[in-house]
C-alpha cells in the first residue's frame, strides 16, 4: 500500500521506533526548506520552493507550477485544515513536486494527507515508525477519488 517509511538521512527511525526527521515518499533528490511565502514567491523569479501558510492563496502558485520544486505547506495547529485544500488545489493543477506538511501534522491525519496529495511530512514531534504504518495501511480501500491514484472501490466492483 504506502512506500516505505523513511527519513530525511535515509534511515527509517532513530533505532526506538521514532521516526528522527522527514518522512518521504519520493525518490527523488531532497529539497531544501522553503525559505519564502507565496506573495515572496510570486514576485521572484529565482525561487524553488515556497511556503504555504493559513490563508495564503494557493491558486497563486498555479502559473509557476513549472519551477517549483518543493511545497511546504504549514499546519500551526492540528484542527486547522486549511492546508489539505491547498494540497489538492495544487495536485488537481497538475503539480508533480515535493509537496511536504509541516507543523503540528499528527499520525491520525496521515493517511487523509495522503489523499490529498502530500508526499512527504515534517512534523513538529517525532512519529512512531509502526503507528506510521498502520495509519497508512489502516484503509486499503477507498471510497471517492481523491489526488492520490488509489481506485475506489465501487469502480473496482464494476470494472
Amino acid at each position: 500500500m504506502a512506500d516505505p517509511v523513511t527519513s530525511g538521512d535515509g534511515s527509517p527511525s532513530d533505532g526506538q521506533g521514532h521516526n528522527s526527521g522527514l518522512l518521504r515518499y519520493r525518490s527523488d533528490e531532497i529539497a531544501d526548506h522553503a525559505a519564502v511565502t507565496v506573495d515572496a514567491f510570486v514576485d521572484q523569479g529565482d525561487a524553488l520552493a515556497v511556503r504555504i501558510e493559513p490563508g495564503d492563496e494557493a491558486r497563486d502558485l498555479i502559473p509557476h507550477l513549472d519551477r517549483v520544486k518543493l511545497v511546504e505547506v504549514n499546519f500551526p495547529a492540528f484542527g486547522d485544515g486549511r492546508g489539505y485544500s491547498s494540497a489538492r488545489i495544487l495536485r488537481e493543477a497538475g503539480y508533480e513536486g515535493e509537496l511536504r506538511a509541516v507543523g503540528d501534522v499528527l499520525v491520525d491525519q496521515l493517511a487523509y494527507m495522503r489523499r490529498c496529495g502530500f508526499d512527504s511530512f515534517d512534523p513538529d514531534a517525532p512519529l512512531d515508525v509502526g503507528d506510521v504504518e498502520a495509519a497508512l495501511a489502516r484503509w486499503p480501500d477507498v471510497y471517492q477519488s481523491a489526488a492520490d491514484d488509489r481506485t475506489p472501490i465501487w469502480s473496482k466492483r464494476h470494472a
